[in-house]
């Protein structure tokens, strides 16, 4: 998979300190990591870059909404996203991204892709149970709720009581007797 051209910061070129960056995220982001989950993607990627002498510090920040499908009805709805990520880079000797928040670049290195640390700070900011909040609160009206409603154990055990077949009472009585 080649990287995306505008995920890559020439790190080389920028003075020690801080500096800022931002990205708009949309579903062809996603697309070129063949990911189909979300319907539309809007999320909004601050990262503050911070270049020092031996290492440079990354805070990521991800806000926005993706439309995704609720698990219990299918209906579409906006899942609001609000996650961070620190990412410490450093030098050695050769590529090394095992530990999660820490990257080590060869010596040499002169720029830094960060598109699958974005892709992964979205993906994972999603909780995996998605759930409409219209089904939490009790407004949204759908047929496969009123469905899964019919067919719950409460339901079933009213039915249950009620079909009892009358030859049963008949013994209960003989019980009491």
């Amino acid at each position: 998979m080649r990287d995306l051209a505008e995920f890559t910061i020439p790190f080389k070129g920028l003075k020690l300190g801080k500096h800022q960056f931002e990205y708009e995220l949309d579903n062809a982001f996603f697309e070129y990591f063949e990911y189909e989950e979300f319907n539309k993607a809007d999320v909004k990627i601050d990262l503050l870059f911070e270049k020092k002498t031996t290492m440079m510090e990354l805070t990521f920040r991800a806000t926005g909404t993706v439309n995704v499908n609720c698990d219990l009805t299918n209906e579409p709805y906006d899942q609001p996203i609000d996650s961070q990520l620190f990412l410490v880079i450093k030098f050695g000797d050769e590529f090394n991204n095992e530990d999660e928040d820490l990257l080590i670049l060869p010596h040499g290195e002169y720029e830094v892709n960060i598109q699958q640390y974005i892709y992964e700070l979205v993906v994972l900011s999603v909780p995996q149970k998605r759930i409409h909040p219209g089904v939490e609160d009790g407004t949204l009206k759908s047929e496969v709720l009123d469905k899964l409603e019919e067919l719950s154990l409460k339901n079933q055990k009213k039915k249950n009581e009620d079909d009892i077949d009358p030859r049963w009472d008949k013994l209960k009585n003989l019980l009491n007797e």
